[in-house]
């Protein structure tokens, strides 16, 4: 048995934080899942250096271009990324059925530039579920004031939401909070799937920089714990928050609970364990997303053990000391959002820009 698969006896799946076409059609992502990963997931960024680091694409862009010769950057973006989608969703169809919709998902982003665009963000994410059409595609939705109403919308349309862009226990709260409503409003709940996604690594690259200008001993002695500690404590929110007898009804109808997901688990410090934000958020009902080097590290020396009920003592002390040394991590993770939301949509911006470019190599412009 792999230790993916030891992961999954955990309770936890394990998804790929990256697509691309070549992946698919090659058998390597299908390598993947046969080793144990369970879904995949996509964002701005990842389509920018799959599309724009190979010409991989070229073939499919060129019949684009040659069939609407004035199409709009955008809209041979999302023709592109529906194809990958498709794609990967066939591939994973398998692990959907077999785990009765539990798993085998792949995630696909609504523009980032309409994460302050509650209207915008629904009818993109309509628009996306349609022109997919898989039953296991999730739409990324950034858990921004504007995006939590949209994301009840969708859950009450039926639709499948990865909640993104999460940093603190107050996203986390408005997230499950605007699940539950969209829950109580669907007409078959137990159709519907979706994630809280928690952004981990870019947690501690954050606070440890601000632990470091204090550089007392205390201080620089919690490098490189507020991000678990923060992940740990949410994770007990979580467990409280569908153990609750609100959710008993919708439990009843068949509804799932929203499972949390680690989300940028790459270690960004050399000083740190290369799989560090994964040996210690291992627990029942959770997903972590994976980048490729990090899946790779975690296949060569990972472990498996039930860390994110271990030590929530320290995850609390480690909170409070934090605060002791006057740390706002509330404002912390506000502004991680916002600088996370504006470097998705630089990363949306430079795709168009790629798109651009290769229209005119192709086009021989």
């Amino acid at each position: 048995m792999g230790i993916l698969h030891e992961l999954q006896q955990q309770g936890q799946s394990v998804w790929q934080d990256y697509i691309e076409r070549g992946q698919t059609r090659s058998g390597a992502l299908q390598q993947l899942i046969d080793a144990g990963v369970r879904g995949v997931t996509s964002n701005p960024s990842i389509f920018e250096k799959a599309i724009g680091g190979s010409a991989a694409y070229d073939e499919h862009i060129r019949a684009i271009l040659e069939a609407a010769p004035d199409i709009d950057a955008h809209e041979m973006f999302e023709l592109l990324a529906v194809e990958d989608i498709r794609e990967a969703a066939d591939v994973l169809r398998p692990v959907f059925d077999s785990s009765a919709g539990g798993d085998g998902y792949v995630s696909l982003e609504v523009s980032p530039h309409l994460a302050h665009d509650t209207a915008g963000t629904v009818a993109a994410a309509q628009r996306l579920w349609r022109a997919v059409d898989r039953p296991n595609l999730m739409i990324k939705v950034p858990a921004t004031a504007e995006g939590i109403p949209a994301i009840e919308t969708l859950i009450a349309g039926g639709i499948n939401v990865n909640a993104t862009l999460m940093f603190s226990l107050a996203d986390y709260e408005a997230v499950a909070a605007a699940y539950l409503r969209g829950l109580a409003r669907c007409a078959a709940p137990q159709h519907i799937a979706s994630v809280a996604s928690l952004f981990i690594s870019r947690v501690d690259t954050a606070v440890d920089r601000l632990l470091e200008v204090i550089g007392t001993e205390a201080a620089l002695a919690l490098r490189g714990r507020s991000a678990v500690a923060n992940a740990r404590m949410i994770y007990q929110r979580f467990r409280a928050t569908f153990a609750d007898n609100e959710f008993a009804p919708l439990r009843a109808r068949g509804a799932r609970v929203q499972r949390p997901l680690w989300g940028s688990t790459g270690t960004k410090n050399p000083a740190y364990s290369d799989v560090l934000y994964v040996d210690e958020l291992i627990g029942a009902d959770t997903v972590n997303t994976l980048p490729p080097a990090t899946l790779k590290a975690y296949l060569d020396h990972g472990r498996v053990a039930a860390t994110l009920t271990a030590q929530v003592d320290e995850a609390q002390a480690v909170l409070a000391g934090l605060a002791g040394l006057g740390i706002d991590l509330d404002a912390v993770c506000r502004q991680l959002q916002r600088e996370g939301v504006q470097q998705f949509a630089d990363a949306y911006d430079q795709l168009v820009a790629v798109l651009q470019r290769k229209r005119t190599v192709l086009t021989g412009g």
